[in-house]
């Protein structure tokens, strides 16, 4: 299947532009009008953007398009993180434009999340007119510059006549291959221009051939590794859902035996329930997925980049596993672990070809026996599953509360996610058996994204339910948006787990800096009579604010109150819904892996050492 099929997932695949077959009569246009065309016709639907001086030509012409659909979000970053939302939850590209100047700088921190998390965005800024680019001319700044290592490429166009050469281009290069984000930067004297419009453009790429299928030889060697291996383990990443090759893992799952572990950023690439899954790895992963890697003898990564949050220190990772390693980007393999089966191919393709390999091996005698290895992780689900303790003085558990709204949700729901506690309890409590329905900021770890993304990926899926799960920290960065979703008819659900701190640092301050509380407090802290101000943040009230902004608003601070909360939120789908979940401000993630150190030092709560009972540990 071609690389721009696959890349951009298996139930949405996007619009791509027309490489062959009849031109579209020469028009002359100008070339703001020219972009709004090119846009059109790459098939994008929605941009979110807010207009400005040097953009402002083409945002005339997109008044009266009736293809492309604009959002007036309410800051730049919150256009570009629902561009990200709006490409992870429908696997097409998104799109955001922006002004010059601080329009285009304010994309910076969403574009290095795209491109951390490899999600397909084109962002279009408008620049100063090209004769005065380097003067330090009004609102100028050097954008591509500043995003070059931050982007998979990006361009600058100065004449209107490579407008529509350069939006194929950048739909093409953010969409196959791995997936990231893109910038066009157009100077405004190019939008003001007057040009020839024909369509579809000649695309000129010759250093960009994105390799897709796997070399034979490396998967037979996979394969044989595989059927030999006592101990192996599928370690599946992003790369998985990105290119829609969900079904071929179940396959290639069950066809093995392997336990398979999913990261952050690839939950839903294989169901939750499965009995072959063993969880999340990592620095707050199960104890058994981190186990399962740190004993493994091989480890069959697909789509994944081997992250220090995964792998802890990186030299006591696995010591004993084999590494086979299937990536897109040549330039992951061997980055951080040393593979001693390569494979750069897509996921989709390596996956498929692998489940033929092993088959082969299979029907020729050589099958892989993982029943002694079963034994000791069923053994190590039992003795250490993931759990949480309710409250003792009656107050909201943050992992119950996160628990209950993926029990009630309708199925299909897509789940974002800010940054911190709340991140990896929505992580560990939600059961997530699709792809595409956990968004989050996985590399970057982007406080502010949960809302704008969630904005995003209601914009792309108006019929899937959209929760956006946030800490009162992360609320506070960008819930403007919910103006937007309230103007724009994208009625999200918000859940606040308040808690009154910067809850993740708060836990290491805890654990780490003896329980020195510096700057991490949301509220006001104790009066001048020493009296304790009532749980979570209360300034702002996000009740207050919520409604200010349009939105149906709720508090919650009883856990008898929980279920009907949610579901009154669940029942409402005129409007956004926020509630504010009052939660216990002592609540920690567990389990946790001490950044900087050994995986085989990880702790399933607070002091509780595992004992796997081999005489490797204590």
């Amino acid at each position: 299947m071609p690389m721009t099929e696959q890349a951009t997932g298996a139930h949405h695949p996007q619009p791509r532009p027309r490489s062959g077959g009849q031109q579209s009569a020469p028009e002359q246009v100008t070339g703001a009008q020219s972009l709004i065309r090119s846009l059109e016709e790459v098939g994008a639907e929605t941009v979110f953007g807010i207009p400005g001086g040097a953009i402002l030509p083409a945002y005339d012409p997109l008044m009266d398009s009736k293809r492309v659909r604009h959002v007036l979000v309410r800051h730049e970053q919150g256009a570009g993180h629902a561009a990200t939302g709006y490409a992870q939850a429908t696997g097409r590209v998104g799109v955001c434009m922006a002004t010059s100047g601080p329009g285009a700088t304010n994309l910076v921190t969403p574009i290095a999340d795209a491109h951390m998390d490899s999600v397909p965005v084109v962002a279009i800024t408008g620049q100063v007119a090209s004769k005065a680019i380097g003067t330090d001319a009004f609102q100028e700044a050097d954008i591509v510059g500043i995003t070059m290592p931050i982007t998979k490429h990006n361009f600058l166009v100065t004449k209107a006549e490579d407008i529509p050469r350069t939006i194929a281009e950048a739909f093409h290069i953010a969409s196959t291959g791995r997936p990231g984000p893109v910038l066009v930067d157009i100077a405004k004297d190019a939008l003001q221009a007057r040009t020839t419009f024909q369509w579809p453009p000649v695309q000129d790429l010759p250093g960009y051939r994105p390799v897709t299928k796997p070399h034979a030889k490396q998967i037979r060697e996979a394969a044989r590794l595989i059927t030999q291996a006592r101990r192996p383990v599928l370690y599946v990443g992003g790369g998985v859902i990105k290119a829609g090759a969900t079904a071929e893992l179940k396959v290639l799952a069950e066809l093995t035996g392997a336990p398979v572990t999913t990261t952050l950023m690839a939950l839903g690439a294989f169901p939750d329930s499965h009995p072959l899954h063993v969880g999340m790895p990592g620095m707050h992963g199960s104890v058994t997925a981190v186990t399962a890697l740190q004993k493994a003898d091989l480890i069959v990564a697909l789509g994944a980049r081997f992250d220090d949050r995964v792998t802890g220190k990186l030299d006591s990772f696995a010591p004993h596993a084999k590494v086979v390693h299937a990536d897109i980007d040549p330039a992951e393999i061997g980055k951080n672990r040393a593979a001693d089966v390569p494979i750069v191919g897509d996921a989709r393709e390596v996956i498929a070809d692998l489940v033929q390999a092993v088959q082969k091996e299979h029907s020729e005698g050589r099958t892989g026996d993982c029943t002694a290895w079963w034994k000791d992780l069923d053994r190590w689900r039992e003795t250490y599953p993931l759990g949480y303790e309710q409250p003792t003085d009656g107050s909201l558990s943050p992992q119950q509360v996160i628990e209950r709204i993926g029990q009630l949700a309708p199925e299909g729901t897509i789940f974002a996610a800010g940054v911190g506690q709340h991140q990896m309890w929505s992580a560990h409590y939600i059961q997530y058996e699709q792809p595409a329905t956990w968004l989050n900021s996985g590399g970057a770890g982007t406080m502010g994204y949960a809302v704008p993304a969630a904005m995003g990926a209601k914009a792309g899926a108006p019929d899937r339910t959209v929760w956006a799960i946030d800490g009162d920290g992360c609320f506070q960065m960008t819930n403007q948006e919910l103006t937007t979703c309230a103007l724009n008819n994208i009625p999200i659900k918000v859940a606040i787990i308040n808690n009154g701190a910067l809850g993740m640092v708060r836990q290491w301050q805890t654990l780490f800096y003896n329980q020195r509380y510096s700057n991490t407090v949301l509220h006001s802290g104790p009066d001048a009579d020493g009296k304790q101000p009532s749980a979570g943040t209360r300034v702002p009230d996000f009740v207050k604010l919520s409604e200010a902004m349009g939105c149906h608003a709720i508090r919650c601070e009883s856990p008898d109150d929980l279920d009907k909360v949610i579901e009154e939120a669940n029942a409402i789908n005129d409007r956004p819904v926020v509630i504010d979940f009052i939660v216990h401000e002592d609540a920690m993630v567990w389990p946790m892996v001490p950044a900087g150190t050994s995986n085989d030092t990880i702790l399933a709560a607070r002091d509780v050492r595992p004992d796997f009972g081999d005489g490797e540990d204590d």
